[in-house]
């Protein structure tokens, strides 16, 4: 499997595109202003109790209080308090935790008000992101992962991904870790640690003691409430979590980012560096690779099943769960073959489901409508096969057996916002009138015509692939009679992203001029 990770920057704000065989699986948009990201640690301030749901409300900055319950306190909570307590009022000088005394753990079955009260400060790491009239889920169980390691303040224990099975290389890992981590910290070991090497590991703790030094220094100087510690950005993030050799190359637009990017894999993959490229072209870089054609045709309700001939997926979203219902379309088939088509139809679209789900980060409860199959081992079949699918969801999980009925249940967690693309446009005819759209090409040669005036630079014009088939259509084109006018060639640059009239004018700087929409 070949991976490609394209990082567009555009209007304040990121997109980060991971493409798996040339078909797109996920997308990121990250706003520049975002300050409430998941593994984000801040020191908030308690708003008021709930007794009644044995939680409390915390004021962390955010125009909705986040929401603590006492399970996500974790055993250490009055360690974390006193370590908090004492770094405020400078009496901890150091982010060391060597000496430092641990408090008794509290109950795990106790209750809120006997531990915390109003106005308390607390140290916190947000686990969920706002989503709709909600605040965001945050824990004061504090853990800073690194590539190979997940660093625990305030807990001595090793522990190792239940992924290694090699007895003998847990051992190693053990030993190695045990020798290595810092005295008060616990480390839960990664999958990918693997057969790493000893400085591998050794400079991933280091970077993570690092970070918990920067986290103290910010305690330290910055008024309640206050982010101590950002995530790092999404890109970072997703090379963290999954990089291997499959990844054929990052692309980016922004060439401070390749720096970071290239500054980050010399950290985990130093051989591997030159496989990130800076994109300079004045056709955008989702444009370019296809990215917004693919929105366009995987958003919406009604969704393609590729190689299927015809069979497409209606997806629904509703305040409690989705439901996603398997159609076969056209492609139908009759006979002995009967049963076996339907399981092709079923497998071809569990494979687009388990793409779909990542795509829009679909959490909380699904609900999928097979088409009907009498034959169990059939059903038994299709179970595996989603099962199969959806391993490359790096987001817990949990996937039902058929039921009687031939519904198929997932669990997926939510911890961001669903993301969602509107595919559909505006009735530009719905007071009973449009501009010509004759009209907007003279609109547009106008601004041509002004701009060749005054200027000697070069000209692009985005503009949406049927208009931009119109104007470069024949020998004699539209295109081509600017060129004959003005003497200068306008570059026209189809986007699949626009509206039909919409229309951008940019010099070669990349500067937008004008700019129309219907």
């Amino acid at each position: 499997m070949k991976k490609e990770l394209i990082i567009s920057y555009e209007d304040d704000a990121s997109k980060i595109a991971l493409i798996e065989d040339g078909r797109l699986f996920e997308l990121h948009e990250i706003k520049q202003n975002t300050d409430f990201v998941v593994g984000d640690i801040f020191v908030g301030k308690i708003k008021k109790l709930a007794p009644n749901l044995n939680a409390a409300f915390v004021n962390i900055g955010y125009e909705k209080d986040a929401f603590l319950h006492y399970q996500d306190l974790g055993p250490q909570y009055l360690t974390y308090r006193k370590f908090l307590q004492d770094t405020v009022s400078k009496r901890q000088q150091t982010s060391s935790l060597k000496n430092f005394q641990i408090q008794p753990e509290i109950d795990k079955h106790g209750t809120v008000d006997k531990v915390m009260a109003a106005q308390d400060e607390v140290l916190l790491q947000i686990t969920k992101e706002p989503i709709s009239t909600k605040g965001p889920r945050i824990s004061t169980q504090i853990s800073l992962t690194g590539r190979f390691l997940v660093l625990i303040p305030f807990d001595n224990k090793v522990s190792i991904s239940k992924k290694v099975k090699s007895a003998e290389e847990k051992a190693r890992l053990k030993t190695l870790i045990e020798s290595i981590k810092p005295e008060g910290f616990g480390v839960i070991i990664r999958t990918v640690a693997e057969g790493k090497k000893v400085a591998e590991l050794h400079n991933d703790m280091n970077q993570l003691v690092d970070k918990w030094n920067v986290c103290f220094k910010n305690i330290q100087k910055n008024k309640t409430p206050a982010k101590v510690l950002s995530e790092e950005d999404k890109a970072s993030a997703i090379l963290r979590d999954n990089f291997n050799q499959d990844f054929v190359s990052i692309i980016c637009d922004d060439e401070q980012m390749v720096n970071d990017m290239k500054n980050y894999l010399e950290v985990i993959a130093p051989e591997r560096k030159n496989i990130v490229q800076f994109y300079d072209s004045h056709i955008p870089l989702l444009e370019y690779y296809n990215v917004e054609k693919q929105l366009k045709q995987s958003f919406g309700k009604h969704v393609n099943i590729p190689s299927s001939k015809g069979a497409y997926l209606v997806i629904e979203h509703t305040e409690a769960l989705h439901v996603i219902d398997v159609n076969s379309g056209n492609n139908i088939s009759s006979g002995t073959a009967n049963k076996e088509h339907a399981l092709n139809v079923n497998k071809m679209a569990a494979t687009e489901i388990a793409r779909q789900l990542r795509l829009r980060d679909m959490g909380g409860i699904i609900v999928v409508d097979f088409i009907d199959m009498p034959n169990p081992d059939h059903r038994k079949e299709l179970y595996e096969h989603l099962r199969e699918e959806m391993k490359r969801d790096k987001a817990k999980h949990k996937i039902l057996p058929p039921s009687k009925f031939g519904l198929i249940q997932i669990t997926r967690q939510r911890v961001r916002p669903e993301k969602q693309i509107d595919t559909k446009e505006e009735n530009p005819n719905k007071d009973g009138e449009i501009l010509a759209p004759i009209f907007v090409v003279e609109r547009m040669e106008e601004t041509i015509k002004d701009f060749f005036t005054k200027n000697k630079g070069k000209l692009y014009l985005h503009t949406h692939p049927f208009v931009e088939a119109y104007l470069t259509k024949g020998l004699m084109s539209q295109q081509m009679k600017w060129f004959i006018k003005y003497k200068k060639w306008v570059t026209i640059i189809p986007r699949d992203s626009f509206k039909y009239l919409e229309y951008r004018l940019y010099d070669a700087d990349k500067k937008e001029l004008v700019s129309y929409s219907n």
